[in-house]
């Protein structure tokens, strides 16, 4: 398994975006309707999960992981008004977790909707961390499996981005996210 470097762990404010980097979500500016639910209930599973925005202007994707009925994931995701994320290395989520592992997901624009490219990060709980992949590491997949002969990640077509959680443990989940961001130079630090 693929597992990014935990650059950051911050307890204050984190600095405004450097010039190379491309706001992709900040949560002070979208409400919850512009993300949405796609959970293991589209193969017969029971899990649950939303993303809601707080007052404070964080977004919280929670929920109930289950294994019940071939289940295991909960998912959301969300359409991106930037397309083209070649000139960027890589993405930085700043997030507050539960010590869990997640992965942030993207998809093209590409004939085959199924087909998703997936990085996992782990979570340290109760603690603010910036969260920085470079895009190689995103793998292809398609309903969990990594599929023969799937063409690399286009970032010139990117059109959705998301967050999933399916790590086999059951129960209650919490992420806090502040924001998400393409960069320039992922393995810089900020």
């Amino acid at each position: 398994m693929l597992a990014p470097t935990i650059l950051l762990a911050l307890t204050q404010a984190p600095a405004m975006p450097a010039p190379d980097t491309l706001v992709l979500a900040d949560f002070s500016l979208v409400q919850e309707q512009d993300w949405f639910a796609v959970n293991d209930g589209v193969m017969g599973g029971v899990s649950s999960s939303q993303m809601a925005v707080t007052s404070d202007g964080m977004a919280v994707f929670a929920g109930d992981l289950s294994l019940e009925n071939n289940g295991g994931f909960a998912s959301v995701r969300t359409d991106i008004r930037a397309h083209d994320l070649s000139p960027f290395s890589g993405l930085a989520l700043r997030v507050r977790g539960d010590g869990r592992r997640y992965q942030v997901r993207l998809r093209t624009g590409g004939r085959y909707r199924g087909l998703a490219y997936r990085a996992e990060f782990d979570t340290k709980a109760d603690t603010w961390t910036t969260i920085e992949v470079p895009f190689a590491e995103f793998v292809p997949t398609v309903r969990g499996y990594v599929p023969r002969n799937a063409p690399p990640l286009d970032l010139s077509s990117v059109q959705e981005l998301g967050l999933l959680l399916g790590d086999g443990r059951p129960g209650p989940f919490r992420l806090e996210v502040e924001r998400i961001m393409a960069v320039g130079d992922p393995l810089r630090g900020r």
